[in-house]
């Protein structure tokens, strides 16, 4: 099967061809077949492809045609197959499918919705490509073939200018970080003359490149990687376009959240471990950032009223958690978090798919209240999802939450206690999200209560399987106090490897684990007292700072944003008005004028013709003698 990987990512190109060439002409119904089908199609092939890597833990590179090719620079366009990239197909066709049964319901009044269905299929076949790219190159092509698909689709609604902004700012945060990436990609090129992982994995660790000083090559290469990473997966202080990509439908937002886009910073560091792992100084930076973007986002959530604002925050706050893994080494530990993740975030953006759907379109969280007694599945599949997120014993969250944590604090305490300050925001949050949204009395509409309804089949069957994944899905990944066997690791061992982990001791573990659960179990009971009073903290001071999200887009606004536009005023006015285009207007009046002034002279008059003729031979005689002389 490994040979037939080719098949995973043709799949939903098809679908994008098929529904993206007949929009105008396919019926609703089929699109979302056609649509949920081909991911369906690559679901299965990567399913055989990972019992196949799993039975026999080699890397395979899938050749299928040369790229580019010009003297001693030779690109192939090739797939690399190893535990990482098999594990994240899983991730991404598996998600993906659960989404695209979800959209065929929640899109299903959409007039667009075969057009909608092109660009989903686009977006899974852009992020496959860049996880099976067996280089930089082809990764790169997948990472803007997402930055464009998630244009496309938070902007999908496009008739709405609030829309088409948060699009549009989407994209150039994106850019930013992208030209970080290619930087760091040119920079590997030129110093080692390729751009292939296992080429480029094997120069590093035995050869010095040319114009290297010590290690600073590597740290370099990179923090430009991560600049990248950045940009993609939403850190500070490149995070503020993910909470605007909220404008897009609800399962566009589960899907850049939770199984695409902002896991594909991960894991291109992930995949680069061995590069990270001599650039030491590089980590440090990332574990920084990591956790700081992780706080940041957390305290902004707590203030959020707007039910997918909320979840974006907590998105951005997680993957603050997984670079802070990535950032001390823990890379196996990082990965294990994008998977639990994707499961609980996806069965969350897709539970308020099902709250929005049924409150006619309202997000506020305020206006709602005692919806478990009309939602019974989704109150109790978002409950699976809080208790997963929040890290309780038992739930997926639980095991990757504690082996960050774990991570944290055998590299450096400080870091463990930012993190698990992180954790108990995160469990806050959440249960407070739950608890207004489901519980209490209903805040809403006398017309809203009339029409609640728990949502059709098609959206409530992906939230009952995306539940039980949130339960059983940390399995793989048992502490060592627990199994000394971590099912995870030991898969991807062959391309990953945890670097300079220091192992606890059991009684440590133990501690760490009763700590942050009993922790997380005290913020979940204050969660629960204050939303009994909703306006419990008032909106002043502090409160209203996070309300506003610490002001950091009016930051933006006033030191980028407003200086551009006032430099962009003065280069129209002066140079574009008065200098190009007072030039090439000079030019052309200029012409005109000498035209108007030239075309006197043929006045149609005989006499005149020869009175010129007689003063031009006697100006040649004239310029003839002097010339002689």
């Amino acid at each position: 099967m490994t040979n037939l990987v080719y098949l995973v990512p043709l799949f939903p190109l098809i679908g994008f061809l098929i529904n993206g060439l007949g929009w105008r002409t396919i019926p609703k119904g089929v699109a979302g077949a056609i649509g949920s089908l081909t991911v369906l199609g690559s679901f299965i092939v990567s399913l055989l492809i990972f019992f196949e890597v799993k039975s026999s833990g080699s890397t395979t590179v899938v050749h299928l045609f040369d790229f580019i090719q010009s003297g001693k620079l030779y690109i192939p366009f090739s797939f690399q197959v190893d535990a990482l990239s098999s594990l994240f197909l899983l991730i991404i066709t598996g998600i993906g499918f659960l989404i695209h049964v979800y959209s065929t319901s929640y899109m299903h009044d959409d007039e667009g919705m075969v057009k909608y269905f092109a660009y989903l299929n686009l977006f899974v076949f852009s992020m496959l490509l860049l996880v099976l790219g067996a280089n930089y190159l082809i990764m790169f092509i997948g990472w803007e073939g997402v930055g464009l698909c998630s244009y496309l689709l938070i902007g999908f609604w496009f008739k709405n200018r609030d829309y088409t902004n948060a699009a549009k700012k989407a994209f150039v945060m994106n850019r930013i970080g992208d030209l970080g990436f290619l930087v760091g990609m040119l920079m590997v090129l030129y110093n080692f003359g390729t751009l292939s992982y296992q080429e480029f994995f094997g120069k590093i660790g035995s050869i010095d490149a040319p114009g290297a000083v010590g290690d600073s090559l590597y740290t370099w290469i990179a923090v430009c990687f991560f600049i990248g990473a950045m940009g993609k997966s939403a850190q500070i202080p490149l995070y503020t376009w993910l909470p605007d990509a909220m404008a897009g439908p609800t399962p566009v937002s589960a899907l850049i959240h939770a199984a695409t886009m902002v896991t594909a910073g991960i894991y291109m560091i992930a995949r680069s471990s061995a590069l990270y792992n001599l650039a030491p100084t590089a980590q440090a930076f990332i574990a920084i950032i990591g956790v700081a973007t992780a706080l940041l986002a957390a305290t902004i959530a707590i203030k959020q009223y707007d039910i997918k604002k909320v979840l974006a925050y907590s998105t951005v706050s997680q993957l603050g958690f997984m670079f802070l893994a990535l950032g001390v080494g823990a890379y196996t530990t990082a990965v294990f978090h994008v998977m639990t993740h994707a499961f609980f975030k996806a069965l969350m953006f897709l539970g308020s798919g099902s709250v929005i759907h049924a409150m006619g379109g309202e997000q506020d969280i305020r206006k709602m209240g005692g919806l478990g007694k009309k939602m019974r599945i989704t109150q109790i599949t978002f409950l699976i999802g809080c208790l997963a997120i929040a890290g309780i014993p038992g739930f997926s969250g639980f095991f990757s939450k504690d082996e960050i944590l774990a991570a944290a604090f055998s590299h450096n305490p400080i870091l463990f206690y930012l993190a698990l300050a992180g954790a108990m925001m995160t469990a806050f949050y959440m249960f407070r999200l739950y608890f207004l949204t489901f519980t209490g009395p209903f805040r809403g509409t006398h017309e809203q209560e009339h029409h609640l309804h728990e949502s059709p089949a098609a959206m409530t069957i992906p939230l009952v399987v995306l539940a039980v994944l949130s339960i059983v899905g940390g399995y793989v990944g048992l502490p060592p106090v627990i199994s000394e066997h971590h099912t995870l690791e030991h898969y991807l061992s062959p391309v990953v490897t945890n670097f300079r982990m220091h192992h606890l001791s059991h009684a440590t573990e133990w501690m760490l684990m009763g700590l942050s659960t009993g922790l997380v179990v005290v913020m979940i009971v204050v969660a629960y007292t204050i939303t009994k009073k909703p306006n419990f903290i008032p909106n002043t001071g502090l409160a209203s700072v996070l309300e506003n999200k610490w002001y950091v887009d009016e930051l933006y606004n006033a030191i980028i944003v407003r200086p551009l536009e006032g430099l962009s005023n003065v280069m129209y006015r002066f140079v574009e008005k008065l200098g190009i285009d007072g030039l090439v207007n000079g030019v052309g009046r200029s012409v005109r004028w000498g035209s108007d002034r030239v075309r006197l002279l043929q006045s149609g008059q005989v006499g005149f013709y020869i009175f010129v003729m007689v003063i031009g031979m006697t100006v040649v005689f004239a310029l003839s003698y002097f010339w002689i002389q």
